[in-house]
């Protein structure tokens, strides 16, 4: 199944299920019950949101055997984690602000996201994929000047609008081998399967659970490809009037122009 967020008519935020007719809009939430309505609406006529409204962004680093080895670190032991503000979430369409702070070093990171479906706390790994709602695409975009010179990511990763996510959640993937594809301006700058994660998403899910309460909604971003910005020669950064679009297999492409 495929669920959107959207804006109708009236300016109301709104659930739809997608499939080959259009969109069906439904009453609830997909963590309480979605109704599917008999209307059909055209994809193309809606103005599309993040997918969910999260309470937390949680996030994994250097979660890909080929990211740890381009920027020269020893694969973890056991998950990096971070947390990224809510107020940096944007939907697909919604532009990327390059900020006034460090605006010359903004990087593109493309991700596979988990939404939780319902309150987990000490979930072990085999019983994962029954607190997992399902998958989205986000975009880790990222503070390069600032995340090197506060020795933590919180404020790097969290300008506004620095957390695009979209365009649906999807609920039945093989999380462990999808193709996963950033490209800036038409060109392919990350290209990779999560089979190269280092952490499976059970796994995450798990670890995570041990550490704090995830709630419904929650988003987790599971780590980068490699091919990112600033390991490349020269470094390549966001500019205003790009577009960085992230494809995932199975749920779609995340469209976002850049601005300054």
């Amino acid at each position: 199944m495929k669920i959107i967020r959207y804006l109708d008519e009236g300016h109301v935020r709104c659930y739809g299920i997608v499939d080959d007719r259009g969109v069906h809009p439904c009453h609830g939430t997909p963590f309480t019950r979605l109704i599917r309505q008999s209307a059909v609406l055209d994809l193309a006529d809606v103005k599309l949101l993040p997918p969910v409204d999260p309470p937390n962004i949680i996030c994994l680093g250097l979660n890909y055997r080929e990211h740890a080895a381009e920027t020269g670190h020893p694969l973890p032991a056991e998950p990096l984690v971070f947390i990224k503000a809510t107020t940096a979430l944007c939907g697909p369409g919604d532009p990327v602000i390059l900020p006034e702070l460090y605006p010359d070093k903004i990087d593109y990171e493309a991700e596979l996201a988990i939404v939780i479906g319902k309150r987990a706390r000490n979930i072990p790994e085999d019983k994962a994929d029954e607190v997992i709602l399902g998958y989205t695409a986000a975009n880790d975009i990222s503070n390069r000047a600032v995340q090197f010179t506060d020795g933590q990511w919180a404020r790097a990763k969290s300008h506004d609008t620095f957390c695009p996510v979209g365009p649906a959640i999807v609920t039945d993937l093989d999380a462990g081998n999808l193709d996963i594809i950033c490209r800036l301006d038409g060109e392919v700058m990350q290209a990779s399967n999560t089979s190269d994660m280092i952490f499976p998403v059970r796994r995450i899910v798990s670890h995570l659970s041990h550490c704090f309460t995830l709630l419904p909604g929650t988003l987790i971003l599971t780590g980068t490809p490699s091919g990112v910005g600033f390991m490349r020669k020269p470094p390549v950064y966001l500019r205003p009037g790009q577009v960085v679009e992230v494809e995932i297999e199975g749920i779609g492409t995340l469209v976002n122009p850049v601005v300054g």
